[in-house]
């Protein structure tokens, strides 16, 4: 079935438009990237007005009604680059006005002697300029990383850029070699190739965002509001399967943690102070125990940590930092009075407790108890706490 030049340009204008509105519309939903869906939207309604404007362009004098049109399609890609550097943390006006203005001076310059020429092939320059900064944005932002929408969006505006490179660089070879009569093909190739664009990546933007979005959600279910550990859910999830990767990978320790008298600190200063005295002994163990460990708040003033790859010596090492850094640290100040806290730790070996997270929580809760009936503010390993058992 042939489908004329106008039909394309027509089916692009309202691809364009319709990705506008429903990237704005998406704006409502992702308050954190509103301003960026905002940017974008107006980048794809600028597109379509300028392919709107090139329809036209030949009722107004020459040059002026191509050079208008191309521009306000050159303002879109910068629009929509802008967008995509928004997305990455980043700005770009300074090099999006300056190749605008470049391509100003071009249809200034040589638009009325050579219109044709800066229609096809020159403003094609521009154009695969902006689409291969905008792949290079996505390429670069770290926050989309994981998604394979972001690698089908990198591809999209690549193929865009290497499409529009072909035609500045390789169409006028072409054209001399088999005539004017390859254009209007070439011409519609284009708009197939806008509306796929045009389709493709605005539904690819989104979805990276609604990724983003749902990523976020699900960690904020699995994060402690208070501390910003993981929360005993996220604990058990994730215990589960570091605990499996440890029969392969080496020994696994856990250490079950307690501040001291909590309850008492509570009532003489209040719940805000309580409060400060969690986050600050979060901010302890955070530093301590590494990236790789999986520390979380699985109670009221009850904390966890599974340590991968540690045995009973080296997870000693972790928790009795832990005790030392805490008791030393100020957590708040009360009428000129420094609060300082300190916590108990019982600390269990996969090799001693068995190989279950449940088994290994209920040793290391067993000696986190023994590390309270003497006094507190220190470790206990359930290795001792077996040993002692056997004894009495």
């Amino acid at each position: 079935m042939h489908v004329d030049l106008l039909t394309l340009y027509l089916l692009l204008i309202g691809t364009l438009f319709a990705s506008s509105g429903m990237t704005l519309w998406e704006h409502q939903s992702h308050p954190r990237r509103s301003r960026e869906l905002r940017v974008l939207a107006a980048g794809y309604a600028t597109l379509a007005t300028g392919c709107a404007a090139a329809v036209f362009r030949h009722d107004l004098p020459a040059p002026w009604g191509s050079a208008l049109s191309n521009l306000v399609i050159l303002t879109g890609y910068l629009l929509v680059l802008h967008g995509a550097a928004l997305l990455n943390g980043r700005r770009c006006p300074a090099g999006s006005l300056a190749l605008l203005l470049l391509m100003a001076l071009t249809w200034a310059v040589g638009g009325a002697r050579w219109e044709s020429t800066v229609w096809a092939y020159v403003s094609a320059v521009a154009i695969a300029v902006a689409s291969g900064m905008t792949s290079r944005e996505f390429l670069r932002s770290d926050d989309f990383k994981a998604f394979q929408s972001r690698r089908i969006a990198v591809a999209v505006t690549a193929i865009h850029a290497l499409f529009y490179a072909f035609r500045a660089l390789v169409l006028p070879w072409l054209v001399t070699r088999y005539g004017m009569g390859l254009l209007p093909t070439i011409g519609a190739i284009t708009m197939y190739e806008g509306v796929l664009y045009s389709v493709i990546l605005p539904m690819t933007v989104l979805k990276m965002i609604r990724e983003e979005t749902h990523g976020q959600l699900l960690h904020e279910s699995q994060t402690d509001y208070l501390t910003r550990l993981g929360n005993r859910r996220w604990f058990f999830e994730e215990g589960m399967r570091v605990l499996g990767e440890g029969h392969e990978s080496g020994s696994v320790s856990l250490l079950a943690l307690d501040l001291d008298h909590f309850k008492k600190l509570n009532d003489r200063y209040g719940h805000k102070t309580g409060d400060e005295v969690l986050k600050s002994f979060a901010d302890v163990a955070r530093n301590v125990v590494g990236r790789e460990a999986v520390l979380a708040r699985i109670g009221g003033e009850e904390f966890a940590v599974l340590l991968p790859r540690h045995d009973e010596r080296r997870a000693r090492e972790v928790g009795e930092a832990i005790v030392r850094g805490f008791a030393q640290t100020v957590s708040h100040r009360v009428d000129g009075v420094d609060i300082q806290a300190t916590v108990s730790i019982g600390l269990a070996h996969s090799g001693d407790a068995g190989q279950s997270l449940a088994e290994l929580l209920a040793a290391a809760d067993e000696a986190l108890y023994r590390a309270k009936s003497l006094g507190g503010n220190r470790l206990e390993s359930a290795q001792n706490a077996a040993r002692l058992r056997v004894v009495r």
